[in-house]
């Protein structure tokens, strides 16, 4: 039976008008709710389209307006990455409110299965690649959550068959009666501490993924990660991948799924670690959520990855670049360190609050260190006596400085393990720079891998 948590004829309070916000707005104005929208900043564009619909976008300028304006609502929801030290959540736990996320609002309405993807690293990665293994097994999917499609958005689609999620913490640490019907967490490594309270708090979050799981229901976990196997649900059907352990694991040089021989890690276009690991999350998923097993031998040995992950941007004078800017924590640059010897790292940003002095456990694997952005002078200052670490004041600047340190045989890559917003709108943006500053440089030289 279908879990109901919102009353029609009841007030809901949104906090946030951005995307999400404004999705959930637009699908509670199909049913008999009230509404009221919350936004510390609201953009100009938010603004005119709340008005619209007919709806205002209050500002809780001081802690009295906003206690006033909390006391109106019967549920609230908080816009995914509203920091769990802000002021309303004080006021919305005083009076003792229901919280739910977009994830919730869309179980309550759609019984259609979900499909969830989680961890610290590489959600979005299995995400593309278990879309391209059911589609290619002949079942209407879309990519959801932490993409650039809400939940609660694509449910109006009635011709799609399952959706993906992309799951964040910032999503599920809000869900009541989510439950996906099959999910994978991939990894847990400190991460979002500008969001989180603590990092047992980011933990919980993953966590709640998990806290509806039903016995017909599959949970997938990395076997490797002792967190993720602490949080395993105690009933349904349990699955497992790792390199030397799981249910699905490497055995020799092939990829194994549950006893079953899938491909040789050769046969993969991308062979890191990190790639091998989630060649494995997103077969043992695909294949408990209806793909085909030719579906996804093919989609393993064509997928080339994602922009800013580890992407080839080319080489000269025998020397590769690779775009990482993807990455936001020290974690996630280890992970890509690991798949490459002698690298000349460009690393930095705006820090998360997370523990740069973890990156010591690679530093044989890196000649030097360009440190770039606010975290430029912790990065040295943490870092300089594990390996060379040198500043530089622009991309530019980092990717010169790279580029003359660099030897035959070297790899230049940008892992930030940082946010971008201190030079930059976002980690795309990053990237792309980085990519037009290297390709001046390296002229005609550019490659495919």
């Amino acid at each position: 039976m279908r879990k109901s948590i919102f009353i029609e004829g009841s007030t809901v309070g949104i906090f946030g008008f951005g995307e999400t916000g404004q999705s959930i707005v637009e699908f509670l104005m199909t049913k008999n709710f009230k509404l009221i929208i919350f936004d510390d900043n609201p953009s100009n564009s938010a603004q005119k389209y709340a008005k619209s619909l007919g709806l205002k976008i209050h500002q809780a300028t001081d802690d009295i307006k906003l206690a006033k304006l909390i006391e109106e609502i019967d549920i609230f929801m908080p816009t995914p990455g509203l920091p769990e030290n802000h002021p309303v959540f004080a006021h919305v736990d005083k009076m003792g409110y229901q919280i739910a996320s977009e994830f919730d609002l869309a179980a309550q309405y759609d019984d259609r299965p979900v499909i969830a993807i989680t961890g610290t690293n590489g959600k979005t990665t299995v995400t593309m690649m278990v879309k391209e293994m059911l589609l290619s097994s002949g079942i209407k999917v879309e990519a959801v959550g932490n993409t650039e499609i809400p939940l609660v958005k694509a449910i109006s689609d009635l011709s799609i068959e399952k959706f993906i999620v992309e799951a964040s913490s910032f999503r599920l640490g809000w869900s009541s009666i989510f439950s996906p019907e099959a999910s994978v967490w991939l990894n847990f490594s400190p991460d979002h501490l500008d969001v989180h309270d603590s990092l047992t708090s980011y933990e919980i979050a993953k966590a709640s993924m998990w806290s509806n799981h039903e016995s017909h229901q599959i949970a997938i976990g990395n076997a490797e990660d002792e967190v993720v196997m602490k949080h395993l649900p105690e009933r349904g059907v349990i699955k497992t991948f790792g390199w030397q352990s799981g249910t699905s694991q490497v055995i020799g040089d092939s990829l194994v799924i549950d006893g079953q021989e899938l491909l040789e890690i050769s046969e993969l276009k991308r062979s890191s670690p990190h790639d091998v690991l989630n060649a494995l999350a997103a077969a043992t998923l695909s294949i408990h959520s209806g793909a085909t097993i030719d579906a996804i031998r093919n989609v393993l040995k064509e997928f080339k990855g994602l922009p800013h992950r580890i992407s080839f941007v080319g080489q000269k004078d025998e020397v590769e670049w690779y775009n990482d800017s993807k990455s936001t924590t020290p974690h996630s640059v280890i992970a890509a360190v690991n798949g490459f010897e002698n690298v000349i790292l460009i690393a930095g940003g705006r820090n998360k609050g997370l523990n740069l002095g973890v990156l010591t456990c690679v530093a044989s694997k890196i000649k030097r260190l360009i440190a770039i952005g606010e975290a430029a002078d912790e990065i040295a200052g943490v870092l300089g006596t594990s390996m060379p670490v040198s500043k530089a004041e622009s991309m530019k600047d980092a990717v010169n400085m790279s580029s003359e340190f660099s030897e035959k045989g070297d790899v230049i890559l940008l892992s930030p393990g940082c946010t971008s917003f201190d030079w930059y709108q976002n980690y795309v943006e990053r990237g792309e720079d980085f990519e037009r500053i290297v390709q001046t440089l390296i002229g005609g030289q550019i490659g495919n891998n």
